[in-house]
This record gives C-alpha cells, structure tokens and sequence, in this order.
C-alpha cells in the first residue's frame, strides 16, 4: 500500500473514530430529560447533528469495505459468503446481546429483536452481496437509485391513511408488526414502531454502498482531485437530497431516500475536509484520540452500552448508580443540561482511556 493511501487510511479512521465517539456521547447522557438540542433526536421529520451519526456509522462500514475487499475478490464465492454470513451473525448477535444484558429476568415474550448493530449487521450483508456480484461503478450506481426509488414506492403503495410518512400510518410500521409483532419493537413514541425495522433497513444499505464507492474514490484520485471531487459529489447529493425532501421527507426514523442522500453528501463533505487538512495540510496532531477510536470502532462502542448499563445493576441508597452519579456529581456542577452533557462527555473519556490502553498494547479486535 502506498504512503499516500495510508495517510487517508488515517483519515478514515479519524472518520470512524469522530463517528463513535460522538455516539458514546449522545447515547449516554445523564438525563434524557435535559438535552442541548443538538443532541437530541428530531422529533419525526428533520433531522439534527446526533441524526447523522448512525448514517455515518454505516458510511464508515462501507468505507472500510472498499479495502478490507480488495483481498477477497480472488477468493471462491463460497468462501466469500460464509464469511459475510458468519460476520453478519455475530455483529446481529451482539447487537442482542447488548440489549439482553446482564442476562437476568430478559421478558423474551416482550426482547426488541431490533436495533443499531443489528441493522449494521443486515446492511453489511446485503451490501456485501451486492457488490460482490455488481462490480462496475455505474451499477452499483444504478442498484442504490433502483433500491432509494422502490423504497419510496413501497411506502407510497402501501401505507394507510392520508400521510403515508407519519408515525402510525407508514408502510415500515404495518412490515414490523406483521413480522415481529408489536410486543418485539421499541415503544419510545408511544406506540410499538421501530426506527431500526426491517423495512427501514433497506435504503440503509444504499447507507453502505455509497460509504464503498467514497473508498474506491479515495483510492483512484489524487489528493487535491479528491477533495474536490468528494466536496463536489457530497454538495450535489444534499442538494437532491433536500430537494426530494419536497416530496419524501427527511427522516431517520423511517430512513427515508431523501434522508440517505442528504447524510451521505455530508459524509464525503466530512471527509473532503479531513483529507485537506490530515493529508495535504498535514495539521494532523488533534487527530490521536479519534485514531484511538477509529481502531477499535465496534469494540468501544459496545463497551461504552455495558459500561452504562453495568450502572443500573447497582444502588447507593434507592438510586441506582446513573441516577446517583447525575444527580449528585455532575448536575451540582451546572444546568441540567450541562451536567447531562459533562456526564456523557466523561464516559466518552473513559472510552478513550480504555481504547488508549488497547492501542498500546497493540491490541485490536476486528469482526
């Protein structure tokens, strides 16, 4: 591999390591009561900062594809698919696992089987298979357009009532509850629907084709080419993304085509911008803690749920532990919202600390 290319691996991983950090950050706040808004959800439609995260994890997956691929286009297609099929059972797996934990009085009749790593699970594998089997860039192209554009098709076809993008009426709630029931799906909205559905995930994987086609750009073009040409595809996507948003509506919970568009154009903007300041400006030493957690992405990241949810098992007086640490460490220190957001930011650290350590010692567990 050339220097180059192994500066914009460098690059990537700084791209991976924001991604997950800044999801540590708004998935363990001291109170989901009191949030800055930038990092909360949007309600429905729109989307915010946290918003794009998640797309960004997935553009990452991709990303990494892009190399990690290259060594397995000589192999037999056989030896391909177990591969793809093992990885995508054990990240799906661990994803259950991590809502299931510790492991003591799990409701089975009522276990979301849904979830992040889950749906990064089943976006690898789709992904996976279709470009295996679709190697051109201008298919790959037209297999994400095909994928965005029938998804579209789905909800208009066969969602209820007047608005077939609202909550209660879309097409993905009415496949999840014919597939899972209602007692398997997340009930944060007040009704059993799931922003990681199996319907949902489809345009998800067009999440990771574009995240693969970034990586084979950024291995064909020279460095200052390359800026351009990411900085100039990634504002392109969000125009047409937000001028589908006329007619299909930005949206994370139902991931919708516009919604893919739009993250994904922000995604290359991100990453044109990482590259001119790593690789052709060298201004490179604020990067180390993402490096950190660039290198052990999904092994953090499912650290920093059982860290958090360790907490729970335990009390100090009638608070259990998170609640304890809120209320009597970091909520003192400001506003609620400032504590709320101190207490995410130490776990973020902790993270760190325990990535740190792991890179040290050269220690690097990978799917």
């Amino acid at each position: 591999m050339s220097s180059l290319q192994t500066e914009r691996l460098k690059s990537l991983d700084v791209f991976r390591g924001m991604t997950v950090a800044f999801m540590i950050l708004v998935n363990t706040p001291g109170s989901w009561s009191h949030l800055f808004s930038p990092l909360a959800h949007a309600d429905w439609h729109g989307y915010t900062p946290t918003d794009l995260v998640f797309p960004f994890f997935l553009i990452a997956v991709g990303l990494s594809m892009s190399f990690s691929f290259k060594k397995y286009s000589t192999q037999p297609a056989k030896e391909f698919y177990i591969k793809v099929f093992k990885r995508t059972i054990l990240i799906f797996l661990i994803g259950m696992a991590m809502r299931a934990f510790p492991f003591t009085n799990v409701n089975w009749a009522e276990f979301r089987i849904l979830g992040v790593l889950q749906r990064i699970a089943l976006a690898y594998f789709f992904a996976s298979i279709i470009i295996r089997n679709i190697t051109s860039i201008k298919s790959l192209l037209i297999s994400s357009g095909i994928i965005l554009f029938g998804y579209w098709a789905l909800l208009l076809l066969f969602s209820t009532g007047n608005d077939p993008y609202g909550l209660e009426n879309n097409a993905v709630l009415r496949f999840d509850l014919w597939l899972l029931g209602g007692d398997h799906l997340w009930h944060g909205k007040g009704i059993p629907f799931d922003p990681e559905g199996f319907l949902s995930t489809l345009p998800s994987v067009a999440s990771v084709i574009a995240g693969y086609l970034f990586g084979k750009l950024i291995q064909s073009k020279k460095q200052i080419d390359l800026v351009a040409t990411l900085f100039l595809i990634g504002n392109l996507l969000v125009i047409t993304g937000y001028a589908w948003d006329l007619v299909f509506p930005i949206n994370k919970s139902l991931w919708t085509s516009s919604f893919v568009l739009v993250t994904s154009g922000l995604g290359a903007v991100l990453m044109a911008f990482l590259i001119y300041i790593i690789d052709i400006k060298h201004k490179d030493k604020w990067i180390e803690p993402f490096l950190v957690f660039g290198k052990n992405t999904l092994f953090i990241y499912v650290l920093s749920i059982i860290w958090v949810k360790t907490y729970f098992q335990f009390h100090i007086g009638d608070q259990n532990i998170y609640s304890w640490l809120f209320s009597t460490v970091f909520q003192p220190i400001g506003s609620d919202k400032f504590g709320s957001f101190l207490f995410a930011l130490t776990h973020v650290a902790g993270c760190w600390v325990v990535g740190y350590i792991m890179d040290k010692k050269k220690i690097y567990i990978k799917i």
